[in-house]
């Protein structure tokens, strides 16, 4: 009995405190560098609607087909986006905040981590 009420509470504790969905919206400056002497940024821009749906843009590149979900104590999204030379599948999650990310860029066989931080107002 004690072993199930150690299981049992803290997932009852993450669904409790489902976070506000517009903690994603707006202006993001998304890390990109590959190392930390070579400082690399792009914006993303994120539109969250009140039907599950996420539009904007990320990486210069119009979002696709994206979606957002709050649940089990955090907000996340996916999209995809294209350059034209393929699809990149992104996802990402609230954390604090900041956002921490991935990008999967199929027809480039690579696989990134990145974070993001609010665009500074001005």
């Amino acid at each position: 009995m004690r072993f199930m009420m150690l299981v049992i509470a803290p997932l009852a504790v993450g669904a409790a405190s489902v976070p506000d969905p517009a903690a994603l919206a707006g202006d993001w400056v998304v890390d990109l560098s590959a190392t930390p002497d070579q400082i690399y940024t792009k914006p993303m821009h994120l539109e969250i609607r009140a039907d599950g749906t996420v539009a904007g843009d990320f990486y210069n590149s119009i979002i696709e087909a994206g979606r957002w979900k709050a649940d089990r104590g955090r907000i996340c999204v996916s999209f995809r986006t294209s350059d034209g030379a393929g699809p990149y599948h992104s996802s990402a999650c609230r954390v604090g905040d900041i956002i921490q990310g991935q990008t999967w860029a199929e027809q480039r066989n690579f696989l990134f981590n990145w974070n993001a931080i609010r665009k500074p107002a001005g």
